[in-house]
């Protein structure tokens, strides 16, 4: 009790020494050191590491400019591959002088868009670029497409970006551009571009990308005049050639006559026939017989018998009335 009360008293003498001590005033000088950085509050108890630390100038606020630059800028393709891009007019359809595609891949593209080739009246060349590239302002595809397919077989020209198929852009030669309306250019590209997406990864969604843009071309074909419906058919024309070339049989040539005069006769009486049948048909299936109902006179005044007598049950359809006939026993002697 004492020990408490002396620490109190101990407690309370110091409050009121402190509250009778002044506390530190500001002068303007150290004032303007403080908010200019050059003085640091309680700078002596700080270690050397540290007063290296806090003595360094205030970061300045970065600009609009320098907020709005990207964190990673998107490279550009390199110079040493665009005169192998651009220079003229590439040799394969698959234009990727940076090695994108592995060697099968590579090949594999390639055979499809050769073998397209042999099969359309267009062309399909595929300049491959990587997902985060872009080709040089100095570049104008526009110029490329129109300074190396103005002239022979028509084609449709794409900038695919591996792994990010949203960011191609398609070009056509002035033949199909005359013809291939700029919107119906860019629905046959935004569907190719859905075709692509819909594959987990960038090399399938190049693969589905070409297929998809290969039938678009065929419309485009027709759109041009390039490709008429009877050479959509081409298979069909050597067998037709084959069959007149086979001399008819006599029997074959009165057969024909017979039909193409009696035909149209016979074709109606087989309709008639088919519908008559057909009508008797549905009306047994759906007739309904009733059986007529006897008035039996009472027995002996009364309105039932004893229950003797003959009773005729079928439990299953499948059967005869006699194999499901049950043997009664003769209680009566009759």
């Amino acid at each position: 009790m004492k020990a408490a009360l002396a620490l109190w008293m101990l407690s309370a003498g110091i409050a009121a020494a402190a509250g009778s001590l002044p506390l530190p005033a500001w002068n303007p000088e150290d004032k303007e050191s403080v908010k200019k950085g050059q003085l640091v509050p309680g700078l002596t108890l700080l270690t050397e590491e540290s007063l290296a630390e806090a003595v360094k100038p205030p970061v300045e606020a970065p600009k609009p400019e320098e907020v709005a630059m990207p964190a990673t800028p998107t490279p550009e393709v390199g110079e040493q591959y665009l005169e192998a891009y651009f220079g003229e007019r590439p040799q394969h359809f698959l234009v990727d002088p940076q090695g994108l595609l592995s060697a099968k891949d590579a090949r594999d593209r390639e055979n499809f868009l050769d073998y397209h080739s042999g099969d359309s009246a267009i062309d399909l060349f595929v300049y491959l670029f990587d997902g985060h590239q872009e080709i040089p302002s100095e570049v104008r595809e526009e110029e490329i497409v129109e300074r190396h397919f103005s002239s022979g077989k028509p084609a449709v020209v794409v900038y695919y970006y591996l792994g990010a198929p949203e960011k191609s852009d398609i070009y056509v030669s002035p033949l199909i551009s005359d013809a291939v309306s700029a919107a119906d250019q860019r629905r046959a590209l935004a569907s190719s571009v859905e075709e692509a997406l819909e594959k987990p990864d960038k090399v399938a969604q190049f693969e589905a990308f070409c297929v998809q843009l290969a039938i678009r071309i065929y419309w485009m074909e027709r759109a041009t005049g390039l490709v008429t419906e009877a050479d959509a058919t081409p298979h069909l024309r050597p067998m037709a050639k084959a069959e007149k070339k086979e001399p008819e049989h006599a029997l074959t040539t009165k057969v024909q006559a017979i039909a193409g005069e009696w035909g149209p006769a016979a074709g109606m009486m087989i309709t008639a026939v088919l519908v008559v049948i057909g009508g008797v048909t549905i009306a047994r299936q759906r007739s309904r017989y009733r059986f007529p109902v006897f008035e039996v006179p009472p027995r002996m005044g009364g309105a039932h018998a004893a229950g003797i007598g003959a009773v005729i049950s079928f439990g299953s359809t499948t059967q005869s009335p006699s194999a499901q006939r049950n043997e009664v026993p003769d209680y009566l002697g009759l």
